[in-house]
């Protein structure tokens, strides 16, 4: 079932042109980063990128109990959903209401790690938010499993592990063409994407890298018709 987007969008650019923006960027901005848990980035250098970037929306991969802190730095709303028998998980930040408490969804999961997606549904439109397995089938039929949840307008973003083309129906790959890791520090490839469903992408970028082994991404999505 497709819900209009218009009105958000609409809430975005009012909120950008306020603070001075240009009025090209109107839409909504979102960043997905995965944090490398313990080790990559503190909630300062979360609270540093929101403050540099300004997203509408932050989305968080490997986040552990110190960026619970991060609501109560800078404000926004916010909801972190850990891994089954991890200390870390899924993360997201909000300059938005949510329509409802963030969820955690099962989806298939690999023999050591179990996952799940994080769907956020706002009014107008929801997201999920992946750390998906590395197997290369794995993965897909988790992405598969996840967009059978979602309603469009609708994105999903994240750590994908993912090499090569998604193939989920209906959904088209807007992020950056960037590499966002390198693999054993060598080889640079794109595992952190976005895929949409009813939405369209003003702007994708990859942003520079620093505390953590994954460079963040960032997408400016409004609805189709904008």
């Amino acid at each position: 079932m497709r819900r209009p987007l218009a009105g958000l969008v609409h809430f975005a650019r009012r909120r950008r042109i306020r603070e001075g923006a240009p009025a090209e960027c109107a839409g909504l901005k979102i960043i997905s980063w995965n944090l490398l848990r313990k080790v990559g980035a503190t909630v300062q250098d979360v609270a540093a990128l929101v403050d540099t970037e300004q997203p509408d929306i932050l989305l968080m991969q490997e986040a552990t109990a110190e960026i619970d802190m991060l609501p109560h730095m800078i404000g926004g709303h916010y909801a972190r959903c850990p891994l089954p028998g991890r200390i870390h998980g899924l993360a997201c930040w909000s300059t938005l209401p949510f329509a409802r408490t963030p969820r955690a969804c099962t989806i298939p999961s690999g023999v050591i790690v179990k996952r799940h997606a994080q769907i956020i549904d706002y009014n107008e439109f929801s997201l999920a938010n992946v750390h998906l397995s590395h197997g290369q089938m794995l993965n897909r039929r988790q992405l598969r499993r996840i967009a059978a949840l979602m309603s469009s307008p609708c994105a999903i973003l994240g750590d994908f592990n993912l090499v090569g083309p998604a193939m989920v129906p209906g959904f088209r790959d807007v992020g950056p063409r960037a590499p966002t890791h390198r693999m054993a520090d060598l080889v640079p490839i794109r595992i952190d994407r976005c895929l949409v469903e009813g939405m369209t992408c003003h702007e994708a970028r990859v942003l520079p890298v620093f505390a953590s082994d994954h460079q963040p991404i960032a997408v400016t999505l409004g609805s189709m018709a904008t």
